[in-house]
């Protein structure tokens, strides 16, 4: 179907941190590259984002700090929008949740769905700090897990065993702000009621939609198999668009409710007078970009309210991409496991094009696909340097030694010469094919295979060697070559503008568009380039890419020490008495002999010296240590504990270990040798 215009958005990323490269891969370059693309065949689109900077985490991070959360949404605000400046992403807009136009659009839209009766008004129980005097979110409240035990647990997560719970569950809960015991009291809310839209959103997706990506419809899929329940659109909270009716006070809207009408808002604040037909309007081609975490948000809540709302367009196309994870690793802000892009940015000057390539070559598209610093070396060695930087500086190079940067004029062509043409419109073809079903990846390796015809055909006709024998053939080579490195100027811009812009200054020209793709005739005879082309890239050295692993290493080893200085201490056991204490024989062995145990994965089997004599102690700690290693140190037993048989094998005593933050175990002994069996008090 032929659009009129393309709405383009883009998940509004939360502004209590930077962009990493999980974001990038994701989310924002599919959408740069997508609206480049469509802008380059001369499309009207608009490409709207912006940062959410309403909901609980934010008001966290503010009291964790000792600030506003308006300080610090301002703060994130502008790293990001920075950050995607400087990576070239070509956003129409980058606005903001905070805006007064954001308010008043979301506040808008309440009001309507509210006034048409979409809403259903529930009183239900929630904990209330009677020191503070306010209604707790479910992270404002702490306690010990009800699944494991754990102390610290959230009133949504158990981040010890990852259970979901409910805040009511928790035992012995606290309030973070005060330390108070919360009460449950009485609060209302308004809640979307989802499962009235089930049946439209069941046949727009299931029978509408098939062409969406296999992720994206299976994702909604079953949450619609399911059985769709109304969702809260209001909480209570201080930090957010307030709900805009009467006995409201001290109600916010839901972030869920709130970020995705950020769109809508955004799109008013760039275009005032003409913002409705790009929401209003049937012609308009609306797609979302967003991550695989965000499906269910846009594929199901946003549409439903879209449709209680009555005057919008529905999302044509909503390409979620899976995870990216670093290093072997998943991603984590938390933990600091992350390439944030505002540091690559200043430690990578003039890179931009090298991350932007590596991140699509090796995007999440259609599975989670891990970042390493040794492949970014690798594609950036071997591909840009080596492919396209390779072909694109001997053909400037050639055409500046042979005729003084002025473009030759082609004689002639054989047949090769036309295979080699013919090849351009083949491939953009294939990439405007790729393109349109949202597969960058593959668009990507058919654009750089412009660059490989390019390369190929200069080593097949060497003109180099030719040009001492028939120098005419060479002007017809050279000028192949040239039209070549144009048609992949245009063909890289919309992954690699930085580059594109580069090539296409050394050739001299400004006006190479998408419809030119193709072509064997963009530079004329004549026409004059540079004869001193720059390299449009720099290899990347070894120990470039060794800081950058040790810098993950060294943010991975501070995180584990906090961790460790930070972790929650367990609950005390039931009391025993002093009798029963001095009933313990703790002792200090040695171990002499450690093998795994068949059959199993977790225990190792060791003779140990206990000083009195040699016994075998079978633990249950393979996953932590090689029998190797701890053959000749000293630990600490129980040794008059109960013989228990183990997998066949008699235990005399158990070995004690501490667990640190990591997960892993530590053995516990002394910080310096002493005679075995000597008693522990």
């Amino acid at each position: 179907m032929k659009y009129k215009r393309h709405l383009i958005t883009a998940a509004l990323p939360y502004a209590n941190g930077g962009i990493h490269i999980g974001h990038l891969a994701g989310v924002y370059i599919p959408a740069d590259i997508y609206a480049r693309y469509l802008r380059g065949r001369g499309e009207e689109v608009v490409w709207v984002c912006g940062s959410d900077e309403h909901g609980v985490p934010i008001t966290i991070k503010a009291r964790n700090e000792g600030t506003t959360p308006q300080a610090i949404v301002d703060r994130y605000h502008e790293l990001i929008k920075r950050s995607f400046e400087g990576l070239g992403m070509s956003m129409d807009i980058y606005s903001r949740t905070t805006s007064p136009t954001h308010a008043q659009t979301a506040s808008g839209f309440f009001r309507t769905l509210y006034d048409k009766g979409e809403f259903l008004e529930s009183t239900s129980q929630q904990y209330f700090d009677p020191e503070a005097g306010i209604f707790l979110a479910d992270r404002y409240i702490t306690g010990t897990c009800p699944k494991c035990s754990a102390p610290g647990a959230y009133g949504d997560q158990c981040e010890k065993c990852g259970s979901s719970l409910a805040a009511t569950e928790l035992i012995d809960p606290r309030s973070a702000v005060s330390g108070a015991t919360p009460v449950l009291r009485d609060t209302k809310h308004w809640y979307l009621p989802l499962d009235k839209h089930e049946a439209f959103l069941r046949e727009w997706i299931l029978d509408g939609h098939k062409e969406w990506k296999s992720n994206v419809y299976g994702q909604c899929k079953s949450w619609l198999d399911g059985g769709l329940q109304p969702r809260a659109v209001s909480r209570d909270l201080d930090w957010g668009i307030p709900v805009p009716v009467e006995g409201a006070e001290g109600k916010v809207l839901y972030v869920w409710f709130d970020a995705p009408i950020g769109y809508i808002s955004a799109t008013r604040e760039l275009l005032p007078d003409e913002w409705e037909k790009y929401w209003k309007d049937s012609e308009t081609h609306l797609v979302h970009f967003i991550g695989k975490d965000n499906i269910v948000f846009h594929c199901i809540m946003f549409p439903a309210m879209l449709r209680a709302h009555g005057e919008y367009i529905l999302p044509d196309n909503v390409p979620a991409n899976e995870f990216l994870n670093l290093e072997g690793d998943k991603i984590s802000t938390s933990r600091g496991w992350a390439v944030w892009l505002h540091e690559y940015l200043e430690e990578f000057p003039g890179k931009q094009d090298v991350l932007r390539y590596v991140l699509c070559a090796n995007a999440p598209e259609t599975k989670d696909n891990d970042f390493t610093w040794r492949d970014f070396q690798a594609r950036a060695n071997n591909e840009l340097v080596a492919v396209l930087g390779n072909f694109v500086n001997r053909a400037l190079v050639l055409t500046g030694k042979y005729y003084g940067g002025r473009v030759p004029a082609a004689g002639e062509l054989t047949d090769y010469d036309r295979e080699t043409l013919a090849e351009l419109p083949r491939l953009r073809a294939v990439i405007e094919s790729h393109i349109e079903a949202f597969r960058f990846r593959d668009a990507l390796r058919e654009a750089m295979n412009v660059a490989r015809l390019g390369n190929k055909y200069l080593a097949d006709c060497e003109p180099w060697k030719v040009v001492k024998t028939d120098p005419v053939r060479v002007e017809t080579v050279m000028n192949v070559a040239l039209q070549i490195t144009a048609n992949l100027a245009i063909a890289i811009e919309s992954f690699m503008p930085f580059t594109a812009e580069k090539i296409a200054r050394m050739l001299g020209t400004d006006n190479l568009k998408w419809d030119d793709l193709g072509r064997a005739d963009l530079l004329p005879a004549g026409h004059i380039v540079t004869d001193a082309p720059e390299l449009l890239f720099e290899k990347i050295e070894d120990a470039v890419i060794e800081a950058q692993i040790a810098k993950l290493e060294a943010t991975k080893a501070a995180r584990a020490v906090a961790a460790e200085d930070s972790a929650p201490v367990e609950p005390q056991k039931p009391a025993i008495s002093f009798d029963e204490f001095e009933k313990m024989d703790i002792r200090i062995g040695t171990i002499l002999e450690a093998a795994s145990v068949p059959k199993t994965r977790k225990l190792l089997k060791f003779k140990i010296d206990t000083g009195m004599d040699v016994r075998e102690i079978v633990s249950g700690i393979a996953e932590h240590f090689t029998p190797e290693e701890l053959v000749g140190q000293q630990v600490t037993i129980i040794a008059n504990l109960a013989p228990r048989e183990i997998k066949g094998i008699t235990s005399h005593g158990m070995i004690l270990m501490t667990e640190r933050a990591d997960g892993r175990y530590s053995l516990v002994k002394p910080t310096e040798k002493v005679p075995n069996g000597k008693t522990v008090n």
